[in-house]
């Protein structure tokens, strides 16, 4: 369902450049779920269960131990390498358990869990900052990696190291990714209505980084109180706002980048190989809030919706809130056939709400029975639409058979790996055929004979050492 849009922002959409990419499909978005709400406060838990890996790159390390007081916005874990960031208390209290809890992978990750005393006290080293133009490039990365900030699109990669660009590399295109593709999901326009001063700001704070005097956003155009508001705060800067075609995987970075910068990255390369650094809109806004309030990642907004739902809402929420926690407050479950973390596409099916919000949580989704199409697979009928809506060109019905008859070396020569995972092939399949769960399995286990095979060749290079 597409917002109706005013005549200021149709002229503001106008004026915008127009982009899309080649492929992706068209979703049942069920935005209108909670594009209309305002982004209640969750009530304070009574407890926050904050594992040591919320981020990709090694987990950190705790410091803290069972009966120590902590207060909000305390550093907790420390990094476990440079591919690693700190763990925050999101709230202030007793810790009462370093122990494994349930995460949200389905594993038992080492966890702190704290006790909420409900006062809110917030830890000395959270002071302001008057200007950013005074720090060094240094010194505001180290302060983004202290402040524990990753990826919050998703893919939740440490954000000091996508900003640190290795040598020989240069980034010539900064894009803010405001598309928020995926169905259900609002919280990025939620964001950006709410906040959008911040967000420019924080795009500001990168561009002093990367030492960049451009700065491009790309938003769908079905979030026109967005495209008004994201407007409004960057026109008297030299940042340039892209009208994206509402069309999935729109938010894909390689896809974004495609259809702004007119660069295609490389099989088995990085964005910043072509010269482009892309950044989700609530990334920027906690480099916004760490940078110039000195704020660590302690809270996001979460989507919690489907029909499922009693009475779905947009909330802001602690980092380590129980999920059951927020579903008490939209008044419980109707029946539900599957619960998801995330998007209906990119996100998992879980077996328990009793598992906290992370950093990268995005969206707790409860389908009902109307919304899952819970039909059995049935025969390939050859009719290549997987093939029409790969937007990485694959052959997904290929691949998928590859990984069935585990001739992995094949799906490999065949670009298994260049799988964004999207879903779009397995969402247009009139047969229902599990393409994106076949595929995983052998990327899976291409990245395990990858990893064998370079063991091996340290081993090898060890043993000529020796001789």
């Amino acid at each position: 369902m597409r917002k109706k849009m005013n005549k200021k922002v149709v002229a503001i959409t106008m004026n915008m450049k127009q982009a899309t990419f080649k492929g992706g499909t068209h979703l049942r978005y069920n935005k209108e779920l909670t594009s209309g709400l305002k982004v209640m406060k969750s009530t304070p838990p009574q407890e926050v269960v904050l594992p040591v890996s919320m981020h990709l790159g090694a987990p950190s390390k705790p410091i803290v131990a069972v009966g120590d007081r902590v207060k909000m916005g305390q550093k907790i874990a420390e990094p476990g390498g440079f591919v690693s960031v700190p763990t925050h208390a999101t709230v202030s209290g007793e810790v009462i358990a370093v122990e494994p809890r349930i995460h949200t992978n389905g594993q038992r990750v080492m966890s702190i869990v704290i006790k909420n005393d409900m006062q809110e006290t917030l830890h000395e080293s959270i002071l302001p900052r008057k200007e950013y133009k005074n720090l060094t490039s240094k010194e505001i990365l180290q302060i983004i990696q202290d402040a524990g900030i990753v990826g919050m699109g998703g893919a939740t990669f440490p954000t000091h190291v996508k900003l640190s660009i290795p040598e020989g590399k240069k980034a010539e295109y900064l894009i803010l990714n405001a598309a928020e593709c995926e169905a259900y999901l609002t919280n990025d326009d939620a964001l950006m209505v709410r906040n959008s001063d911040e967000i420019v700001k924080g795009l500001e704070i990168i561009m002093h980084v990367l030492g960049v005097d451009r700065a491009y956003i790309g938003i769908e155009d079905n979030k026109p109180e967005a495209i008004e508001k994201m407007y409004e705060s960057s026109k008297h800067l030299n940042i340039e706002m892209y009208s994206l075609k509402t069309k999935y995987p729109q938010g894909s970075e390689k896809h974004i980048i495609k259809a702004i910068a007119k660069r295609e990255v490389p099989s088995g390369k990085l964005p910043i190989d072509v010269g482009c650094v892309v950044f989700n809109v609530a990334t920027v806004k906690a480099i916004y809030d760490a940078v110039m309030h000195g704020m660590p990642l302690i809270e996001r907004i979460v989507t919690i919706t489907g029909r499922g739902v009693v009475k779905p809402q947009r909330m802001d929420v602690k980092i380590g809130t129980h999920i059951e926690h927020l579903l008490q407050q939209c008044d419980g479950i109707r029946d539900t056939e599957k619960f998801i973390l995330g998007g209906p596409m990119m996100g998992f099916a879980h077996y328990s709400t009793d598992v906290p919000v992370l950093k990268g949580g995005s969206g707790v989704l409860l389908l009902s029975e109307e919304e899952t199409d819970l039909a059995p697979a049935k025969d390939c009928i050859r009719c290549a639409k997987c093939v029409a809506a790969c937007p990485m060109g694959l052959m997904p019905l290929m691949l998928s058979n590859m990984s069935i008859k585990s001739d992995f070396d094949k799906a490999e020569q065949y670009n298994a790996m260049d799988c964004i995972e999207c879903g779009a092939c397995a969402y247009v399949c009139p047969t229902k055929r599990m393409l994106v769960s076949n595929i995983r399995v052998a990327k899976k286990e291409i990245l395990a004979k990858r990893k064998q095979q370079a063991e091996k060749a340290e081993a090898e290079k060890a043993k000529g050492g020796n001789n």
